[in-house]
Order: C-alpha cells, then structure tokens, then sequence
C-alpha cells in the first residue's frame, strides 16, 4: 500500500473510532443520568440533561481521540507511512 491510502485508511478508523466513543459514552452517560437523576426526582424539568450528556460525549469522544493519536504518534513515524493531508503550494510563479 503506498502513503494516500494509508492515509485515507488512517482518516477512516479514525472518524469510525470517533463515532463509536461518542455513542457508547453517550449510552453509558445516558443511561447513568436515568438511573440517577430520573429516578431520584422524577417530577422535575430534565430537558437540560440531554443537552449536557450530548456536550460531554462529545468531549470525551475528542479528548480519547486526542490522546490515542498523541500515543499512536509516538510509536509511528507518520511522515515515512503518511501522505500529508493539507500541503502548501507555492502560489508564485517564476
């Protein structure tokens, strides 16, 4: 495989890992404001809580994906596997 699929492939575990850790912490957070909040009072106005548990699952989706990528940086040399996403061009003409 040359470096512009390593990296298309890299973007797409990525956005798939992104997406899964926003799900299962959002389930996971949903699912303890239920047991927790909902049941302890259940006469009250919780229409701020799936605002605040969507904020946090995604929070917590950028911050796992932050340091995995932080980690798979260390152990991977990205510039001798990946292609570079954004690159500069010279704008002038000789």
């Amino acid at each position: 495989m040359n470096k512009k699929v390593n990296t298309l492939l890299f973007v797409l575990g990525a956005t798939v890992y992104n997406i899964l850790v926003a799900i299962i912490s959002f389930v996971i957070l949903m699912l303890l404001y239920i047991r927790f909040v909902i049941a302890a009072i259940p006469e009250a106005n919780h229409s701020w809580g799936f605002t605040l548990i969507f904020i946090l699952s995604m929070v917590i989706s950028f911050i796992s994906y932050r340091m995995l990528f932080k980690y798979l940086l260390t152990k991977i040399d990205a510039e001798k596997y990946f292609d570079p996403i954004f690159i500069k061009k010279n704008l002038k003409k000789d």
